[in-house]
């Protein structure tokens, strides 16, 4: 039987993520030959391979599948020791690492990166912007703390916390101004452009429109809700944005906004954790920075 490191488990993990060795040595920050070596001699300690080497990729055998998720599981455990002990040492104003979808991140972002400083001194925020699933994959492997995205997620890993609901305004051609506010369901006559798939604001929009489970359509999708709203401003077509992103990604743009009369379309944004955080305690008063935060903004919004 083998004397199985910790270095070792993490190698492991990096290589059954990255499928390149080169990569997962960047990631692990060590030399490609290093995490070679640990990883043959874990093999050969074994008895077995974990990983099948091809010349461009690497495999998890059915052993390796098996092992990299036990390996996450005592890897996450292991940091969540560390956790307890930078809870109980640095509460809230130590290391943060937080999640946030395109769709609420350069919005929201300067305003609560502003306000976490003036309630935490000193915290090391690390902030990472990516789509929810991604977010959700990093928050279960321990590689974030927590992250704010559109609810619910419905993970039964991770704890949800509802802050605010948000309306959907239409954005349209400017020459469109003095037309009638289109009901929801005509949206798709239209040609609404959305975001591309991966996006959660692209399955909400789509809910709006009564297009549920991703129906196919035709039509322009783009990779930010700024190439939307141009494309918008060229003629081609309407858009929905959350209401957050108004003032950012019409300023100057040839656009007109109008808002829904009744039954205004929403999403409600809310912070995610693992329910066995050390940190929840801590992320629910950072989840209270988080609603001032927004609370803030929206005043600035009507005020301007």
């Amino acid at each position: 039987m083998t004397n199985i490191t910790l270095k070792q488990l993490r190698y492991v993990e990096a290589l059954a993520r990255h499928g390149h060795f080169g990569q997962a040595a960047e990631a692990c920050a060590v030399t490609q030959p290093a995490l070679s070596m640990q990883i043959k001699e874990l093999e050969e300690g074994l008895g077995a391979r974990l990983f099948e080497r091809g010349a461009r990729q690497v495999r998890l055998t059915g052993l390796g599948e098996e092992f990299a998720a036990r390996a996450r599981d005592i890897l996450r455990a292991v940091d969540e020791l560390a956790e307890v002990a930078r809870a109980r040492r640095d509460g809230p104003g130590g290391r943060l690492r937080l999640g946030v979808i395109p769709t609420i991140a350069p919005y929201l972002l300067p305003r609560l990166i502003r306000d976490l400083a003036t309630r935490y001194p000193g915290v090391d925020l690390q902030v990472r912007e990516t789509q929810t699933d991604r977010l959700i994959a990093e928050l279960i492997e321990g590689r974030l703390d927590t992250a704010l995205v559109a609810l619910p997620v419905s993970e039964p890993s991770l704890d949800e916390v509802a802050l605010f609901s948000e309306s959907f305004v239409l954005v349209r051609p400017a020459a469109h101004a003095s037309r009638p506010v289109p009901s929801p369901a005509a949206l798709p006559d239209m040609q609404l452009l959305l975001l591309e798939e991966g996006h959660c604001f692209r399955d909400q929009a789509l809910e709006v429109c009564g297009l549920r489970g991703g129906a196919r359509r035709a039509g322009f999708d783009g990779s930010s809700l700024s190439t939307l709203v141009q494309m918008v401003g060229a003629g081609i077509g309407v858009t929905l944005i959350p209401e957050m992103a108004v003032a950012v990604e019409t300023r100057g743009a040839p656009v007109a906004i109008q808002r829904f009369a009744a039954d205004r379309p929403a999403r409600t944004v809310g912070m995610i954790w693992r329910r066995t955080s050390p940190l929840a305690t801590d992320l629910r008063e950072v989840a209270e920075v988080v609603r001032q935060s927004a609370e803030a903004m929206y005043d600035a919004a009507m005020s301007g």
